[in-house]
């Protein structure tokens, strides 16, 4: 599939009980997942313009408990060949539930990344979780760099 950059990806939702995840860049709410990020290890200090940036150009996944967004990760990807998992996070009155699980399993099976060559992520403290998906250390450290 060739997209078109003014092409969107296609809007999806799944459902789990009274939980929702969904594509849905209006649905966010960019509010919450600020407060969160800003307090992360990895994004302390972000700016909500530099966060609305990196939202309009990723695959968003919001976690929402009826309205209310508990949960978020992006996806930045040429959905082709490659894909990394960011800032995902869920609410810490959510978290033991299953939520997370759940999340990253629908990323890594989203019918439009099907099939790519390589997905990253970063972690400081998450390897274990990230395993049940397939992930492992990098095979070949040498070979990536970083700026």
């Amino acid at each position: 599939m060739v997209r078109n950059l003014a092409d969107q990806p296609m809007i999806t939702e799944w459902q789990q009980g009274e939980y929702s995840i969904s594509t849905d860049i209006n649905r966010l709410d960019i509010n919450t997942i600020h407060q969160f990020l800003m307090s992360s290890y990895w994004a302390e200090g972000l700016p909500v313009q530099i966060l609305k940036r990196s939202i309009q150009n990723s695959l968003l996944f919001g976690l929402y408990k009826s309205k209310r967004q508990i949960g978020f990760a992006r996806v930045v990807t040429d959905y082709a060949t490659f894909a990394y998992i960011a800032d995902v996070f869920i609410l810490e009155p959510f978290r033991g539930q299953g939520l997370g699980k759940w999340l990253v399993e629908t990323i890594v099976s989203h019918p439009e990344l099907l099939g790519l060559r390589r997905w990253l992520l970063a972690t400081k403290d998450a390897q274990d979780f990230y395993r049940q998906f397939g992930f492992t250390e990098l095979k070949n450290p040498d070979r990536f760099m970083e700026k």
